[in-house]
């Protein structure tokens, strides 16, 4: 798609962030809530531009662009993955591996993350593109639209994608619980 708006300045990353034992509980009201208040706490204090997120019941994608000379996303996820166990853990603990009740913390989170840093804007493009599609991929959804949990509204009201972008063909018609 033409005319992404991305940062001229700082690096972007592309990131997936999974559940512990991709237990689907990230579209849940109180993650959800959970997962916003700590991206706009640790924003506050580590600035960052996300350029386009999607929220999955086990995992998550966004792109977040860094200021200038900042590459410290691992921080900023530490951080937010803190807050949002704190803020859950108790309700979402489940079972502890000895480990994780050695060092005490909540089974929301699988410790690591993926990162990869987009390159140039046709990378910016891909990956946008793979993040608002992914809940029509793992089959939600018929359409990109119809996915509450993403910012593809705000690339339509931008006039970057079309409403009706990200349709599955094979799905029309389809009801999906």
């Amino acid at each position: 798609m033409p005319h992404y708006r991305r940062a001229l300045t700082g690096t972007s990353y592309f990131f997936t962030v999974v559940t512990h034992r991709r237990r689907p509980i990230l579209c849940d009201g109180a993650v959800r809530d959970a997962l916003r208040h700590a991206i706009e706490n640790v924003r506050t204090r580590l600035p960052f531009t996300t350029n386009a997120m999607v929220l999955m019941p086990d995992h998550l994608h966004c792109i977040w662009t860094l200021p200038d000379g900042d590459t410290d996303f691992s921080l900023r996820w530490s951080q937010i993955k803190h807050y949002v166990s704190h803020a859950c853990g108790q309700r979402y603990s489940g079972t502890l591996s000895a480990s994780r009740q050695r060092q005490r913390t909540a089974a929301i989170w699988q410790r690591r993350f993926w990162e990869h840093q987009i390159r140039d804007e046709t990378d910016m493009e891909r990956h946008v593109d793979y993040i608002h599609y992914n809940p029509v991929k793992h089959g939600f959804v018929a359409a990109a639209s119809a996915w509450p949990y993403s910012t593809f509204s705000r690339f339509v009201r931008a006039g970057i994608y079309p409403a009706d972008w990200g349709g599955n063909p094979a799905c029309d018609g389809m009801e999906f619980e």
